[in-house]
């Protein structure tokens, strides 16, 4: 939250089958992680991996949302081609207002880096006051991810408060 002082919670919520079932260890929720508190400095409060299910995806993410509500959640894969990439139609009905400008800027960065950013279908928007943003699965997209977020995620979550004016953003703190 913003003017209470009260620190920024942060949710990430990663979904993959194969890091759900324990396949592989979870690399880019780690990497979210360690991004939003040393990046940041802020608190994530919540961090959980789900397999490639819409309900679980939702049911998540309406919690943290509705009953936890959380300033920002971050989700990590899921956004592809692939047949169960299904992040972007498990967020999309859930969004009260689409902030569709994020998700270009994350396809725009990546595409100067490789032609696969083309291939990502997240989307981002808020649910109440709080900010979802869909990313990538890979490490390496997370960590351009939030090259192109961090700058703007304070002011982005001032917004979100009804705060208003460039001095709003610097009230965001750990």
């Amino acid at each position: 939250m913003a003017s209470t002082g009260q620190p920024v919670r942060v949710g990430i919520l990663t979904i993959s089958d194969r890091a759900a079932q324990g396949i592989y260890a979870d690399e880019s929720g780690a990497l979210l992680r360690q991004q939003v508190a040393e990046r940041l400095g802020w608190t994530v409060a919540h961090y959980r991996v789900v397999p490639d299910e819409v309900e679980a995806i939702q049911q998540t993410l309406r919690a943290w949302c509705d009953e936890e509500g959380l300033d920002l959640i971050l989700t990590t894969g899921g956004t592809g081609l692939g047949p169960r990439d299904l992040t972007p139609e498990a967020t999309r009905p859930l969004l009260e207002r689409e902030a569709p400008g994020i998700a270009e800027a994350l396809r725009f960065y990546g595409l100067q880096r490789t032609p696969f950013a083309m291939l990502s279908r997240g989307v981002a928007g808020l649910r109440g006051r709080t900010l979802i943003i869909n990313l990538p699965g890979s490490p390496r997209a997370v960590q351009e991810a939030m090259e192109v977020l961090a700058p703007v995620l304070p002011h982005a979550l001032a917004m979100a408060r009804g705060e208003s004016g460039p001095a709003a953003a610097h009230t965001l703190r750990a």
